[in-house]
């Protein structure tokens, strides 16, 4: 099954998140918190939505980081994927 999105959408893969911090701390499953940085895997045509022109700024591939309760959670083929506005994707990660 392959996502499309519509509009001015974007699928991002959540990014796995670190079970340690940097001092050596294991973090059990309920402390850890949600990364916001997550690829993209799908990008929608853009066009006009709203009523204003909106031109894609990212592509498949890159690592981006995004808003922190943004976006609709989405389970595929037991992989879990974030659809979320092209406004809500806050920086490139390069």
């Amino acid at each position: 099954m392959k996502l499309v999105p519509l509009g001015d959408r974007v699928v991002l893969k959540q990014l796995v998140a670190e079970e340690t911090t940097k001092s050596g701390i294991v973090l059990p499953g309920q402390a850890k918190e949600k990364p916001q940085q997550a690829e993209v895997v799908a990008v929608g045509p853009g066009g006009v939505v709203d009523g204003k022109e909106i031109k894609m700024e990212v592509s498949v591939g890159n690592t981006v980081i995004y808003s922190k309760y943004a976006g609709t959670e989405v389970k595929i083929e037991d992989v879990d994927y974030i659809i979320v506005r092209q406004s809500d994707i806050l920086a490139v990660v390069e």
